[in-house]
């Protein structure tokens, strides 16, 4: 695996977001097509089936199987299990360690997994000299899932320190207990807390909904069926889901920094820009800023990231996404929040389950049949 140096300062910038730059592009700017990068994917290492991953202390990348261990990216490939939950976790249907996810100074580790009995379960661990201490485990967050499939699971640390948490709708086919729309379920929904801030966990205060009594002071945002992968824009602090459909539209949704939360993405009233099954479209429903249907394109996205690194200066600011059944990685490109192009960057990565920034900026790609690549210049 080739190491690319980079600076403390940088580390610190891009690793901790201690000091995002909370700025979008001038209106009056006009869009202009971007050359579209030549790249390859360079596999670093093999995985038994990798699932998520996440940038970890020291400049390392830390990567989740499936089956419930956790390894790190070194030189040599990945090394032995930092952490091993396989006794603990199910790899039935859609199941299994779903995601994984440092605070910003990687002290603690979360991991998010359905637990034997398929209950979504986020837990934590500290962290110290960068080795996980087992014994400090406890558990953050559960949640009931009625059924095998639309688990969600990813977690991610936003730029202002919480935990936001993507929980599928339970599941079936078609939302059938109305969880997407429903404000007093965690299904279906992104959720934010603070880990720290109370036992097991704390409300942020500004949370939309925290002073609703119909509603979970949870929920950050709702109406997703699937959301598989979401993640913050490392320079700006925007918010892109990548929320998997249900038969026709796949789609990807956005919300800026200065969101106050709350976004209805519609579903199940809505798969995509599209009445579902005879569905209402909200009053309040946030269209996504880009959908596809499953003709040739795929079957179920794979949210990635906006990319903030060096190795491809034509990339940049470009956000970066792939499909499980098509595998080809694409890139959108953005103004003011709008696509304005949508590229095929002309590699694929196989069945793209998730995409991994590292402390650099750089992104690699996790293919659930074990490969893990990065994206590098032709």
């Amino acid at each position: 695996m080739k190491v690319r140096a980079r600076s403390s300062a940088m580390i610190v910038t891009i690793c901790l977001l201690a000091s995002l730059a909370l700025t979008t592009a001038s209106a009056d700017e006009p869009a202009e097509r971007q050359e579209v990068p030549e790249v390859v994917l360079t596999n670093v290492a093999t995985a038994q089936n990798p699932t998520a991953g996440a940038a970890g202390p020291g400049g390392t990348v830390w990567i989740a199987e499936r089956a419930g261990t956790v390894r790190v990216l070194g030189n040599r490939g990945l090394g032995a299990p930092v952490l091993d939950i396989s006794a603990e976790t199910t790899t039935d249907g859609e199941r299994g360690l779903l995601g994984i996810a440092f605070d910003k100074k990687f002290a603690h580790l979360y991991i998010s997994f359905t637990n034997l009995e398929g209950t979504s379960t986020i837990d934590e661990f500290a962290v110290r000299h960068g080795k996980i201490q087992p014994k400090t485990r406890r558990t953050v967050l559960t949640q009931t899932q009625p059924y095998n499939n639309h688990n969600g699971g990813d977690i991610k640390f936003g730029p202002d320190g919480y935990l936001y948490i993507a929980l599928g709708d339970g599941g079936s086919g078609g939302d059938p207990h109305g969880n997407g729309q429903n404000l007093d379920t965690l299904l279906g929904k992104l959720l934010r807390i603070d880990p720290r801030g109370g036992t097991p966990y704390a409300i942020p205060a500004d949370n939309p909904f925290v002073n609703d009594a119909g509603a979970r002071g949870e929920i950050w945002s709702y109406g997703l069926r699937n959301p598989w992968r979401f993640s913050f824009d490392a320079d700006t602090g925007d918010l892109f889901i990548g929320d998997v459909g249900q038969s026709d539209w796949e789609e990807i949704d956005r919300a800026p920094a200065s969101s106050n939360g709350g976004e209805n993405y519609g579903w199940s009233q809505m798969e995509g820009t599209h009445p579902f099954r005879g569905g209402t479209e909200p009053a309040n429903h946030v269209p996504p800023i880009h959908e596809y249907d499953r003709t040739g394109l795929g079957c179920s996205v794979t949210g990635g990231y906006v990319y903030r690194g060096d190795a491809l200066p034509e990339l940049k600011g470009q956000y970066v996404f792939s499909d499980y059944c098509d595998g080809t990685v694409r890139s959108l490109e953005l103004d003011n929040g709008k696509v304005t192009a949508v590229n095929d960057l002309g590699v694929n990565g196989g069945e793209v389950i998730s995409f991994v920034q590292d402390c650099d900026g750089e992104l690699y790609v996790l293919g659930l049949g074990g490969s893990i690549a990065r994206i590098d210049a032709a």
